[in-house]
């Protein structure tokens, strides 16, 4: 026994000196190159809309706005995050191992036991403290990918003590929130016995959805401040085109991003009352209105095509065919290891590490259909925001300042298996074919006049 503990133990650290070593040593070099694009609307020459436009010549002028070291960079970034999401995946796999076999995992059960008898509460006791551990011993590699990483890439912007006070927050609101959720499921399991997995797809379901609605409202402002955007011409227009697409919001709120990261994003978040438009101060300090508007409108797709609740459905459904997964494996290994865990049954809350690395393999395992799924929202919500918002060459230079830490060109099985968004090149193009469709569009029209 204490030889299989010292051979995980050694595993994991092998495995987190490998992954941080080899992969900064891909890293390290780039940390010098400045990967922002000039404020503004980019529009190149061969991009200007006329008899002889071309959407190939279009498109590659966007592309060539990436110098070769710059393109670098965000190659090296988005790939190396290839391997580093299987190292994600042996770490759980890892440290479950080393739960189980050390005996951690059931003399922490044991530990919840001696608070209360009743399951539900010995249960909850046990997933609190199952949180912080997971949290401790993997706290070098989440300091390596959260701080240090995004950092070399000139991507984040706090300080370690803020990041790591955000991160302990993190821990909170999980411990607070998951470990009785994961006691609900428990009950669950022990209640309906085979049946568990479907239960606990449905479960799951419900919980989706209640996070989804109350986070925007009391979660997010946790991690930053929201205000509404000043009175002025890109409010109106932004209110505007949310009242166009029916979306209920009566104001525009920007949270301070900044203080995090250097990336623009936006969104459109909530679900039954609680939906809000927010986008963040990198986008609006650092990028064109045109830009804003093209982003926004892609956002505001989302909401109007319902994306919200089609992809909680997708998702609950790989869930639910993970869960049976982790049914038969999980009854398979109990057979043959669960007297040396002391792990009696599924209902047993020893075993949620089994049950949880088992869950890890698959969703790894289905990486290439879950990005699918949601790359071909991204796709739709792309096309959307093209026609709500007419601003071809906005979304081409956010795509462009997006493709400054995501690759920009990708092969067409790389970007199936890793892109859960379209790629850089994929909506600069698309950008490119609305605009030869629309080139007489009052929108296109007035905005080549303000950029002659």
């Amino acid at each position: 026994m204490k030889e299989t503990i010292r051979v995980v133990f050694a595993s994991l650290f092998l495995l987190f000196c490998f992954s941080t070593s080899a992969i900064a040593a891909n890293e390290t070099p780039t940390t010098a190159v400045k990967g922002e694009l000039p404020p503004g609307l980019i529009i190149p020459e061969v991009a200007r809309p006329g008899p002889a436009f071309n959407v190939d010549k279009a498109t590659e002028a966007y592309v060539n706005l990436l110098n070769d070291e710059q393109r670098a960079k965000s190659d090296a970034y988005f790939e190396n995050g290839y391997y580093l999401d299987v190292a994600d995946t042996l770490i759980v796999v890892l440290i479950a191992a080393f739960l189980l076999f050390s005996g951690i995992s059931r003399r922490m059960r044991e530990m919840a036991k001696r608070v209360s008898h009743r399951p539900w509460l010995y249960t909850t006791i046990y997933v609190a403290m199952y949180f912080v551990l997971i949290f401790l011993l993997t706290l070098p590699w989440n300091i390596y990918m959260g701080f240090f990483r995004e950092h070399a890439y000139g991507l984040a912007t706090q300080n370690f003590g803020a990041w790591f006070g955000e991160t302990l927050l993190g821990l909170g609101l999980s411990v607070l929130f998951g470990a009785p959720v994961l006691a609900i499921i428990y009950a669950a399991v022990r209640r309906v016995g085979k049946s568990w997995w479907a239960w606990t797809g449905a479960i799951s379901f419900v919980f989706i959805i209640f996070f989804a609605m109350i986070a925007p409202v009391f979660i997010s402002p946790m991690f930053n401040e929201y205000k509404p955007l000043p009175a002025g011409e890109l409010r109106e227009s932004l209110l505007s085109m949310a009242r166009a697409s029916e979306i209920p919001a009566d104001n525009i709120y920007v949270f301070d991003a900044s203080k995090q990261t250097t990336r623009i994003s936006a969104n459109v978040s909530g679900m039954m009352g609680t939906t809000r438009i927010s986008l963040n101060d990198n986008l609006l300090n650092r990028t064109s209105p045109e830009e804003i508007r093209a982003v926004m409108g892609h956002e505001m797709g989302h909401y109007v095509l319902n994306h919200s609740l089609r992809l909680v459905v997708y998702i609950t459904l790989v869930l639910t065919f993970g869960f049976l997964f982790v049914h038969f494996a999980f009854d398979g290994l109990l057979k043959h290891y669960g007297k040396r865990w002391d792990v009696s049954d599924r209902g047993d809350p020893a075993g949620l590490p089994l049950a949880m690395a088992l869950l890890t393999i698959f969703m790894t395992v289905m990486t290439p259909l879950n990005n699918s799924i949601t790359r071909q929202a991204e796709a739709e919500a792309d096309a959307f925001g093209l026609a709500v918002a007419g601003e071809p060459h906005g979304f081409a230079t956010a795509a462009m300042r997006l493709s400054t830490y995501r690759k920009i060109r990708p092969g067409e099985l790389e970007e199936i298996m890793f892109y859960d968004h379209p790629s850089g090149y994929a909506r600069v193009y698309r950008s490119m074919t609305w605009l030869k469709e629309n080139q007489q569009d009052s929108r296109v029209v007035k905005a080549m006049q303000n950029n002659q």
